[in-house]
């Protein structure tokens, strides 16, 4: 999970401050060497982990702080602002043109997934009603063209095309004739990269640049690179004034050096982050819900919104007055898997539940072996998956045998349905979840009152 050996070594941290009643400043000066020594094993840049350190430190052992009644939370406050802070405090949104179409440049070394990405944006903006075209430039990566023509046939997005045999500078100019003449509001153009930085593919890249204006130059670089991946972004940005990051391959990397150190060192904003294959697995980067996420807050925000995305309406709304009354069956438990499917990520779905990542941090659920935990539930009576307590030796015996597995499985999931059960008994209508959505709900019907 991205920044999960980060997120673990800081919550701990922070675990012990809590539990002083009063703090002084060689407290806080220990908490602080062991969070440099947590950032700087996480891959952050060592200059950007001094300075953060110093600001937070700073602050921290302020008189507010240390004669207050709660000095650890402030100092976890303090942490969360800074770290807010360092990684572009508000979502930066993509540049828009008074005159569509709006031009992406996406720039980046081979293999850093430049491609997918570019597939991935063209999916989400479509998502927002917009009617996007990409364009495939790359034309010396072998099956590179031929790879965004299957995203956009998967995706049902058009894809300009004219071979390996014109320059990328030609296949620019045309791509936006023909997003111009087709109406097209946005145009990605997917470009070469290198598997090292040269001036042969900064050139070219300065005069795809000067052919089409891009709005947008979006350089797209792989998470797992740690420093390196900053220091490309540094020499891109140099040659090109990129606008902003995309970072891929999020869900690899359990540091997260990264992302915490390109928008200190370039000064761009990372906009979009990718976290596994599926077309769908791209999200807007918001600092301060990943800043939660580190510090084991939660992000129940981009948690609803995934859900909103991955479930109709009514099933949210009956899936509410459920969590609501502290009922949750196998029945449910198995159209969340569903749910969850289409969602992402079960590690990251569970990390942005405040509390529960942590709690959950020794239950192993392996996503491949969700096919065999719906054989057992389906292996179950109507009354069986209403009522666990049903479940006896024998009727576990024919479970297994039903669903082709051993006792110990149904044994194993019968314990993990049991702690889901009890923990949200004791969340209640104290739920994050539904506080965020009735929250959500009082918005909606005061700008219709206003109306």
């Amino acid at each position: 999970m991205a920044f999960g050996a980060l997120g673990d070594r800081l919550q701990d941290i922070f675990s012990r401050i809590r539990k002083k009643g009063r703090l002084t400043e060689n407290d806080v000066a220990e908490a602080m060497r062991e969070i440099r020594v947590a950032l700087l094993e996480a891959d952050v840049n060592y200059k950007v982990a001094k300075d953060f350190i110093n600001r937070v430190k700073e602050r921290a052992v302020g008189s507010d702080v240390l004669q207050s009644l709660t000095p650890g939370q402030q100092v976890v406050k303090i942490v969360h602002e800074e770290m807010t802070a360092l990684m572009g405090q508000e979502q930066a949104k993509l540049n828009t043109s008074s005159k569509p179409p709006n031009v992406i440049l996406m720039v980046g070394l081979q293999g850093s997934g430049k491609t997918t990405s570019s597939g991935k944006i063209a999916l989400w903006l479509r998502s927002q009603g917009k009617r996007p075209l990409l364009a495939a430039a790359d034309v010396y990566r072998p099956a590179a063209i031929r790879q965004l023509e299957v995203l956009g046939e998967k995706t049902n997005i058009p894809v300009f095309s004219l071979g390996d045999k014109v320059s990328p500078v030609e296949i620019a100019k045309q791509a936006l004739e023909q997003a111009l003449t087709n109406g097209n509001d946005y145009l990605i153009i997917d470009t070469a990269g290198r598997l090292q930085i040269n001036e042969e593919l900064m050139l070219e890249l300065e005069n795809i640049r000067q052919a089409v204006n891009p709005g947008e130059i979006l350089l797209v670089i792989d998470a797992m690179a740690g420093q390196d991946a900053v220091n490309v972004a540094a020499t891109f940005n140099q040659r090109l004034e990129v606008s902003g990051i995309v970072l891929t391959k999020l869900d690899g990397d359990t540091r997260g050096g990264a992302a915490l150190s390109v928008k200190a060192v370039t000064g761009k904003p990372i906009k979009f982050t990718g976290s596994g294959e599926k077309l769908e697995a791209l999200d807007p980067f918001y600092p301060d819900r990943m800043a939660s996420r580190i510090l084991g807050m939660g992000d129940v925000l981009t948690l609803i919104e995934k859900a909103q995305n991955a479930a109709d309406q009514a099933k949210i709304e009956e899936m509410e007055e459920k969590l609501r009354q502290a009922r949750f069956t196998f029945d449910d438990f198995l159209e969340q898997m569903q749910q969850i499917k289409k969602m992402g990520s079960l590690e990251e779905i569970l990390s942005m539940v405040p509390g529960v990542g942590k709690q959950l941090k020794d239950i192993q659920i392996d996503e491949k072996q969700m096919g065999k935990v719906e054989a057992i539930i389906k292996s179950m009576t109507p009354q069986e998956r209403e009522n666990p307590a049903l479940i006896n030796g024998s009727r576990k015996l024919r479970i297994a045998k039903g669903s082709g597995n051993q006792v110990q499985d149904v044994n194993r999931l019968l314990k993990q349905f049991e702690q889901m059960q009890k923990m949200i008994k004791q969340m209640g209508d104290d739920n994050p979840l539904l506080k965020a959505r009735r929250k959500k709900k009082d918005k909606k019907k005061k700008k219709k009152k206003k109306r």
